[in-house]
């Protein structure tokens, strides 16, 4: 949860901002909001560097010391590098956290939509939060409100509850300030990007150094997608923000998010001709050496459409009982539809027609798997905390405890298949030369669908204890409730409805240890231990009685274990951080084949990911400013059937390798130039029926460049140059291995920033 900090800091020294803000907004944006008490934006001297890039506390109370010695492996994406970079969504934020990614395109026919995003080895589109609260749905999420994306790799059940065996990512927002400001953007680029945005921060009263504040955030985009046709991206936002007694014992925030999006989606570009694909059908070998399509080619209808509303309504009280005693409450409400239809495709050696082996204008792919989305998805949640500082002797505790309540709801309803109650098929597409412009799939309601509402009741405590200077003890324990209730209808064709009513309930305990040796003040070795769990509909609100699903009523909860060695160092006089990690997380529980008897499953499946991983964030001198990170996923099926097509004991789309870099540096006459790397090993596709497919996707490296001229303290320009060196690459694969899609090929944004 983030909380609204209210202690007094020391004034920050003037210096020239890394990023593309003015050097007065950034101070603004940067501060905790105690310290931003003027009232007035004064005017900043552009003398030094920033060191924006590291971040010493996380937003969530439940980290109960700085991030130096919490012993875990935590990044932070700030604000300023998602300027500077010119990032719009989450998954564009999260390519600075090396192995995280959207590297899976969906089941088959189906394509996954919005933030599908993988850490780890696994799935963690469940485990996104915004403030400490869990965001529900699957669509993509803009970063026009967002001020820092925290990154918490590894079992983490104790911080939030179910999660993913991967961690989680928790994305902070906004707020007022006790300084008046007024900041935006306009840009434009290559797909036809066109985006604006707004930041305006208003003091309603504070001139006695506490008061009332006023932010709002909105933003306008309509853009197309860089060398695709048709896909489309148009939506708006807006957040508004009022805060009453900031920098008082007692505060209050009211916050209000609306997103509005009229998309059209992506289902990718068939893989015939890429690095390992031969054909898939033995009578046909020709196709082995067909020519790829082109990357840009569209092969859905130009009535494709991903239609999402969404607001998210918050209430937050803080009130400092005592200078070292604070009580927080966070109250949330949102609700989020999406309406969604894609004309996806499989290129199977039924769907894959060659009347003229010669002649590749005859070529088609059937359109034959239309992908329909009607989903609804809300919470209601109320979180209550209380942390503390204390002694116990010659012991200092520094403890966070609390309650949550949570209620989460999913439904959906289904459409009939193309040739029952009138749904037409639809025509096939030119494999070569695809025309969206024809009659759309007239998709139509079966009568059917689905509902999930999931319950939980959490308690928490941690602590981190202080033996001596150099000694400390981080602890924590969490007990779950949780109430599962599913209720769906389904029917084959027009056949009668059937009806299916399950639930589930249980008790979950994930806990963390961690011992931290602390050889000097600015530095930390540590060694700890964490479990988290996800209980059968944890992900999806779906529950299933049999059958290879670990949604079952009558199995457990899958298990997670994470340990993990690292060293964390501040260095630099405190400019610069480092972190380094072994970790291993095991994973127990899986859904697999009984080896006695094939047509039982049982949970006796197990799986591990190990490796290290390597950060560096800040500023290495007054004008140069770094955020990198490498890591190792070592993956192995330990107990169970193998998941990958190629056969080989690792976990699919999961990276062995990953790189991630993003570095700026400040020039005489306000210019400031920056550029990044990112590095993504062979990735192994996930296993299924599929003839011919490419088994693995080859590694790569892609580049990015930016340059900013600050032209007055009002104004300023900025270039991205995305791919620098216009790398060919897959970014997402479909399970079957028939779709991929295109990595962004070279591409640029100009943007106009203003501040005032």
């Amino acid at each position: 949860m983030a909380y609204i900090k209210s202690r007094k800091h020391a004034a920050v020294p003037a210096r020239t901002p890394l990023s593309t803000a003015a050097a007065a907004t950034l101070v603004a944006l940067s501060l905790p909001v105690a310290a931003q008490t003027n009232s007035t934006l004064k005017e900043v001297r552009v003398e030094g560097a920033s060191s924006e890039y590291r971040t010493e506390e996380s937003s969530n109370p439940k980290f109960t010391a700085p991030l130096v010695d919490t012993p875990k492996t935590i990044q932070v994406v700030p604000e300023q590098v998602i300027r500077e970079q010119a990032a719009t969504t989450l998954t564009e934020a999260l390519r600075n956290s090396p192995g995280v990614s959207t590297f899976f395109l969906g089941e088959n026919g189906n394509t996954n939509t919005g933030d599908a995003i993988f850490m780890r080895g696994f799935d963690v589109s469940g485990s996104i939060f915004v403030d400490g609260v869990r965001d529900v749905g699957s669509f993509s999420r803009d970063v026009f409100n967002i001020e820092s994306v925290e990154v918490v790799k590894g079992s983490s059940g104790t911080d939030v509850g179910r999660t993913s065996p991967g961690g989680y990512i928790n994305m902070i927002s906004k707020k007022p300030t006790l300084q008046d400001s007024l900041s935006g953007s306009v840009g434009f680029g290559s797909g036809s990007y066109k985006r604006a945005t707004v930041d305006w921060n208003k003091v309603i009263s504070g001139a006695d150094g506490s008061g009332t504040a006023l932010r709002i955030n909105a933003f306008k985009e309509d853009s197309g997608t860089a060398a695709r046709d048709e896909v489309k991206t148009d939506r708006w936002g807006f957040a508004g923000s009022l805060a009453f007694g900031l920098n008082s014992p007692t505060r209050v925030i009211l916050d209000y998010l609306h997103m509005d999006q009229n998309n059209v989606p992506d289902g990718g570009v068939p893989t015939i001709g890429l690095p390992g694909y031969t054909t898939p059908d033995p009578t046909r070998q020709f196709i082995t050496s067909a020519p790829m399509v082109r990357s840009r080619n569209f092969y859905g209808t130009s009535s494709d459409f991903d239609n999402v509303k969404g607001d998210m309504l918050t209430a937050r009280v803080e009130h400092d009982i005592s200078p070292n005693m604070t009580l927080r409450n966070i109250t949330r409400w949102g609700e989020t539809s999406q309406d969604y239809y894609l004309t996806a495709f499989m290129g199977s050696s039924a769907n894959l027609r060659t009347p003229n082996p010669n002649d590749l204008s005859t070529w088609t792919i059937a359109r034959s798997n239309p992908t329909n989305k009607d989903q609804e998805n809300k919470i209601i949640s109320n979180q209550t905390n209380l942390t503390a500082k204390f002694d116990t002797g010659s012991v200092k505790h520094s403890l966070s405890t609390g309650l949550e309540l949570t209620r989460e709801e999913q439904s959906a309803n289904l459409f009939y298949a193309a040739g029952f109650a009138g749904v037409v098929a639809l025509a096939p597409a030119n494999l070569y030369a695809p025309n969206p412009n024809i009659t759309p799939f007239n998709r139509v309601h079966n009568g059917t669908g689905n509902k999930g509402t999931t319950d939980t009741v959490g308690v928490y405590v941690f602590d981190t204890v202080t033996l001596t200077p150099n000694w400390l003890i981080n602890a924590g324990v969490r007990y779950d409730h949780y109430s599962t209730d599913y209720n769906g209808t389904t029917r084959t064709g027009t056949g009668p409805i059937t009806a299916t009513s399950l639930s589930t309930s249980g008790d979950m305990w994930s806990g963390q240890l961690g011992l931290i040796y602390k050889p000097a003040e600015n530095g930390s070795i540590y060694v700890s231990y964490g479990t988290s769990a996800q209980p059968p509909g944890g992900l999806n609100f779906q529950l299933a009685a049999t059958g290879n699903s670990a949604n079952r009523t009558d199995f457990d909860p899958q298990e997670t274990k994470t340990a993990e060695v690292g060293t964390k160092w501040d260095v630099l006089d405190k400019k610069l951080g480092l972190a380094a990690a072994l970790y291993r997380t095991d994973i127990e529980n899986e859904v697999i084949p009984n080896p006695e008897n094939s047509l039982q499953f049982i949970q006796g499946g197990k799986k591990r990911v190990q490796g290290i991983e390597l950060s560096a964030a800040g500023a290495i001198t007054d004008r140069w400013g770094v955020s990198a990170g490498f890591t190792t996923m070592d993956t192995k099926i330990v107990s169970g059937p193998t998941v990958t097509q190629d056969g080989s004991s690792v976990i699919a789309y999961t990276p062995k390798n990953a790189f991630s870099l993003w570095s700026t540096y400040q020039l005489p006459y306000n210019i400031l130039l920056g550029g990044g790397a990112r590095y993504v090993g062979e990735l192994h596709r996930g296993t299924d029926g599929a003839i011919g497919t490419p088994t693995t996707i080859e590694d790569y490296w892609v580049f990015d460049a930016m340059a900013s001229w600050r032209v007055n303290k009002n104004f300023e320009l900025q270039l991205n140059v995305y791919n620098l060196f216009d790398k060919e690459y897959v970014a997402a694969i479909n399970k079957s291995g028939y779709r991929y899609v295109p990595g962004v090929p070279r591409s640029a944004r100009v943007t106009a920033n203003f501040y005032f």
